[in-house]
């Protein structure tokens, strides 16, 4: 049996990256763990460090990670572009271990994904076809393809030009390997990469129809999104439509709504995905072979992950009620504790209900300009449905203990979350449009950025989405930077609680970190904020 890791040590990078490598048996640990799990290590050490234990992932699960990885997005909630120096960086970090182990791997992967991701760095021909030759008439025609900056690669029948100098020898070293050990994968990549490297086409009323480089991509993407939505992951643009339609929730109507079609279909995904693995896993032929040592090995390394907290937090609804109650979340946890200990289906359901909506929210929105963790997804997910119980429309079935055994979540969270932009978003919004029609300044500056403020809040009030006028609120900062701090909070796509709410001109509180805040759970903190709305007229007055 190893020995056990000492947890004591801190878990900055390279120790933690020591730790792993130190752990026996790890050729055969690696395989075992989650895509999820090597990405989260790799985020935590940095990629270029991570050769080692790149080189022993498999293309299964490099293809998972690329998932992850591969793909960035500039403002949270909007959908990800696929990041071509990232992949000449991975390129580099797989040839550490040899060319010939890079080309191994990505030729067990999907062909798409790599000829995608070659094709954001080099430009392919056939040599023949584009080499200098004389015509029978003398006349001698020159080579029919610039080079950029010297940079090109004669491999097999193809001549690789490069579009871009970064990670250059990795590329032509892994090229060089495909084209020796992997003559299919080769082709097939170098034939993609040639299709993609045509010029534009000529206008000719088709032009609105994505040209071949941003179709190869957007077919890439596609098959991302599904392999994704099979793991439970939400698109940005599906979580946008599912939140935007969830704050128009209508409360008159005499009976509780069926489950949301976005939500419906996922969850059907999600289920019938996980249905296939169970089904798979004790025949699948690619699960490598174990030895006796390998199980306390894997608990050595996954202890080493606990520590650094490389774990994702397990759903808060599923924690004992009894050790993590908290007032603020009573309705909702008490209500998951009824079903956890009565139903076992029904509990399960409500589970992936839950997970749904934190990954929803982690796609859709932001809090504060930023994404949220999934932590913080978990929180927020619980907190609007707290909200939503407390606000359930009588005339739909009051909230009992047992009422989460036949209610779905995903409309307890719709109800929460139509109250918070109704009561809190809009809300606010309108109470600050008729603060700033009463006040007046002398200083120039400072008016007409009201004036501007105002302007652009009444648009974006009547169109039902006050947020995008956030930045028009930096001149509030020029007279009370708690109220800017907690109306930045509160005028948000999904609004939070700042201190700053509290912290009113007669409170003695005039400094408070921009950064704090709490998820809106109850409507004990809708009333404190109607508190806060009130006194803004003296607040910001001058």
């Amino acid at each position: 049996m190893p020995k056990r890791l000492d947890l004591t040590r801190p878990a900055e990078p390279q120790g933690l990256l020591d730790r792993i490598l130190n752990t026996p048996h790890l050729a055969q640990v690696v395989p075992k763990l989650q895509p999820e799990i090597i990405h989260r290590v790799i985020q935590h050490v940095g990629l270029e460090d991570s050769s080692e234990l790149v080189a022993l992932a498999t293309p299964e699960q490099l293809e998972r990670v690329f998932d992850l990885d591969l793909w960035r997005g500039g403002i949270p909630g909007r959908d990800e572009r696929f990041d071509a120096d990232r992949f000449g960086v991975w390129l580099e970090v797989l040839v550490e271990a040899g060319a010939d182990v890079a080309a191994q791997k990505l030729a067990e992967m999907d062909a798409r994904i790599v000829t995608a991701g070659f094709a954001q760095h080099v430009r392919v021909f056939d040599r023949a076809a584009v080499s200098p030759y004389i015509t029978t008439d003398g006349l001698e025609v020159p080579e029919a393809v610039g080079r950029t900056d010297g940079l090109s690669c004669e491999v097999g029948s193809y001549l690789a030009v490069a579009r871009r100098i970064d990670s250059w020898e990795a590329i032509v070293a892994v090229l060089t390997a495909l084209a020796h050990d992997h003559h299919h994968c080769f082709d097939h990549v170098m034939t993609g990469c040639r299709v993609l490297s045509n010029s534009t086409p000529e206008i000719d009323g088709l032009d609105d129809l994505l040209g071949a480089g941003d179709q190869a991509m957007f077919d890439v993407a596609f098959d991302r999104e599904q392999r994704r939505d099979r793991s439970g992951f939400v698109a940005p643009a599906q979580a946008r439509a599912f939140l935007e339609a969830s704050r128009r929730l209508r409360f008159n109507r005499a009976t509780a709504p069926s489950l949301d079609p976005i939500a419906r279909a996922h969850l059907r995904t999600t289920a019938s995905s996980a249905a296939s693995d169970a089904h798979d896993a004790p025949g699948g032929t690619d699960t490598p072979r174990v030895n006796e040592d390998d199980p306390a090995s894997l608990a050595a390394i996954v202890e080493v992950l606990r520590d650094a907290g490389l774990f994702a937090p397990q759903p808060r609804a599923l924690l004992n009620a009894a050790e993590s109650q908290t007032p603020r979340l009573q309705h909702i946890q008490a209500r998951i504790q009824f079903v956890l200990e009565r139903d076992n289906v029904a509990s399960s359901q409500r589970n992936e209900e839950l997970a749904f909506l934190a990954n929803a929210i982690a796609a859709g929105c932001s809090v504060q300009a930023r994404p949220l963790s999934a932590e913080e997804a978990w929180d927020a997910a619980m907190a609007v449905c707290n909200l939503g119980l407390e606000n359930w429309p009588p005339q739909w079935r009051t909230a009992q203990d047992d009422f989460l055994l036949n209610h779905d979540l995903v409309t307890v969270f719709q109800v929460g979350w139509t109250v918070l932009h109704d009561n809190v978003v809009m809300d606010v919004a309108e109470q600050l449009l008729n603060v700033l029609a009463t006040l007046r300044f002398e200083d120039a500056d400072i008016q007409s950025g009201l004036n501007a403020l105002r302007k652009g809040l009444t648009k974006q009030w009547r169109a039902g989405a006050p947020w995008r006028a956030a930045e028009a609120l930096d001149v509030i900062t020029m007279l009370d930077m708690p109220a800017w701090a907690a109306l930045v909070g509160l005028l948000n796509e999904f609004p939070v609680l700042h201190p700053g709410v509290r912290a009113t001109r007669g409170s003695g509180t005039h400094a408070v970190s921009a950064t704090d805040f709490e998820f809106i759970s109850e409507n004990s903190q809708i009333a404190s904020i109607r508190e806060f709305l009130k006194s803004l007229p003296e607040t910001l007055r001058p």
